[in-house]
């Protein structure tokens, strides 16, 4: 399409409204960096003297140029009892020195009498002064009509002169704000298909997700001719969040054929996606469309037996057109497809033996009833693998293994060790190790032990336990699934392991580990001649 499209981030102040986000000032400058490199158009960094934090973020980003992005600070019109020259925040978006700033303003009669105890025609008043004040200023002003879908359903002539009066004032852009998101997208389209015949200043939209709706409803306006579409990376905000650009962008580019930015950018989307929730210290959301680690993931037999034959079958788009990444899954609910797809993806050769792959499919099922999970634990369900192949041997054997917890009154800690004796070869160890807990003290037993016959686990380190109840109806006596993460100084995986005890699933789960680095670092060479019966 030739209509020139304007991608809004608002991650760094919209964004961070919704609960558990929280950025340092270092935080937000290194995200407009990565912001400004991917390519978005406005970069709307916060309310200058709303808080510290974001006075320190203009200050930095005072010293730092963008390549392609405008920053714009953002703030409210003047209180109805003053006037821009003498409003303190008004000025402070002077003081962010920015070369845009962003303004709202009421566009619902409803707020304008109740929340700013003023009348109508203040209103206006206070609109056009202050986008006035700013343009004399030499600012490029974006006009964010709050609420305004609701106030246009309230008094829709009303709602009308308020954007009129940002226009007669000089804003560059006017944003339709669909602030409580509880507009539909046939609202949004016939609203702003309205608003345009208002106006003539560019139009955006700036949509919020609490009926599940923000995407959609920025589709829906920019088919009614908004040029300038505002969002957030990962659909962070308050409440239920903002528009999710990282679904916004590909739609617009991919399905609505708008150039938003260079093919090689958006490959980049699925990194961007993960670098801000890892700023934000939050675990990614799998299941986001496009950039998720699940959005393009196949599970069921007959749907990978499809993808294995044509991807379109299953898959919108390319996963490689945002970044991200085909993923086969197996569990309970796999077939051969399955298992042949995910042993080609780990290096597995099972072709040609239908035996062995059904041998794995029967294992899978029967251990996924027991409670095991292989999705999240390739490096359990490679070992799997090859142990049915005859390809994994025990590069240990276990003697016995025993755990003492001591806990004496009024002791401020309590003393965990672990004692272990296994068999390498012909040799026997028997040593012991301390830790802050039982699985510690269990962990640190065992590379104690190895780490002389295998010194590259002196690499390795638990980077991730995780224990999740199986089934919770049986109470403390309960099945209990570990997942452990494990990384050196190359790669990380995960291994799984299940049992009554808790333990005796941590075991199972960091035997895995340790046989994994083992068969990583080793897959050209022999280890003992035995097989892995110990975690079966």
């Amino acid at each position: 399409m030739e209509r020139k499209l304007f991608i809004y981030d608002t991650t760094l102040r919209d964004g961070t409204q919704g609960e558990e986000i929280s950025f340092s000032a270092e935080d937000k400058v290194k995200i407009a960096q990565r912001l400004d490199d991917f390519g978005v158009d406005y970069i709307e960094g916060g309310w200058p003297g709303s808080n510290p934090k974001d006075m320190e973020f203009f200050e930095r980003m005072k010293k730092i140029k963008l390549r392609h992005a405008k920053l714009a600070a953002f703030g409210s019109t003047c209180r109805a009892s003053s006037t821009p020259e003498s409003d303190e925040n008004v000025n402070q978006l002077l003081k962010a020195e920015t070369p845009v700033v962003t303004i709202f303003g009421k566009s619902w009669d409803m707020h304008v009498k109740e929340a700013l105890g003023t009348t109508s025609e203040r209103n206006l008043e206070i609109i056009f002064e202050t986008v006035k004040y700013l343009k004399d200023n030499g600012k490029e002003v974006i006009y964010d009509a709050e609420h305004f879908f609701d106030g246009y359903k309230s008094n829709p002539d009303y709602a009308a002169s308020t954007i009129r009066a940002a226009e007669a004032a000089g804003a560059d852009f006017i944003a339709l704000c669909d602030t409580n998101g509880g507009s539909l997208p046939h609202e949004v389209e016939a609203i702003t298909k309205t608003a345009s015949q208002a106006v003539k200043v560019p139009l955006g939209i700036h949509a919020h997700n609490d009926s599940e709706l923000a995407v959609a409803n920025s589709l829906a306006a920019v088919r009614a001719g908004c040029v300038q579409v505002q969002g957030t990376v990962n659909g962070f905000g308050e409440r239920c969040g903002n528009a999710n650009l990282c679904s916004v962008i590909p739609n617009l580019q991919l399905k609505m054929k708008f150039q938003i930015m260079p093919q090689k950018k958006l490959k980049t989307l699925t990194e961007l996606s993960r670098y801000v929730s890892e700023v934000a210290n939050l675990q990614p959301r799998k299941n986001l469309p496009y950039v998720g680690q699940s959005a393009f993931a196949h599970k069921g037999g007959v749907h990978v037996s499809a993808v294995m034959k044509s991807a379109c079958t299953y898959e919108h788009i390319e996963p490689e057109l945002v970044g991200n990444t085909r993923r086969v899954l197996v569990s309970d609910l796999s077939g051969k497809s399955n298992v042949y797809y995910k042993a080609s993806e780990l290096g597995i050769n099972v072709s040609g033996n239908q035996d062995q792959v059904s041998s794995i499919v029967n294992e899978l099922k029967s251990l996924e009833n027991e409670g095991y999970v292989f999705e999240d634990a390739d490096a359990s369900l490679q070992i799997l693998m090859r142990r049915n192949i005859g390809k994994v041997e025990m590069p240990f054997e276990l003697d016995a293994l025993r755990i003492i917890i001591e806990k004496k009154a009024n002791a401020g800690v309590t003393h965990t060790e672990a004692v272990i004796k296994l068999r390498v070869g012909d040799k026997i160890e028997h040593t012991a190790a301390e830790g802050n807990g039982p699985v510690n003290a269990l962990d640190n037993a065992l590379r104690k032990a190895l780490t002389q016959f295998y010194p590259q686990l002196a690499e390795t380190k638990l980077s991730d336990y995780k224990v999740r109840v199986v089934d919770g109806s049986e109470g403390t006596s309960a099945k209990v699934r570990v997942l452990i993460e494990t990384s050196d100084e190359d790669s990380n995986w995960n291994t799984v392991g299940v049992s009554e005890n808790i333990i005796e699933a941590s075991w199972k789960a960091l035997v895995d580990s340790i046989v994994f680095k083992l068969m990583k670092d080793n897959d050209n060479h022999k280890l003992i001649n035995k097989h892995l019966e110990l975690v079966k």
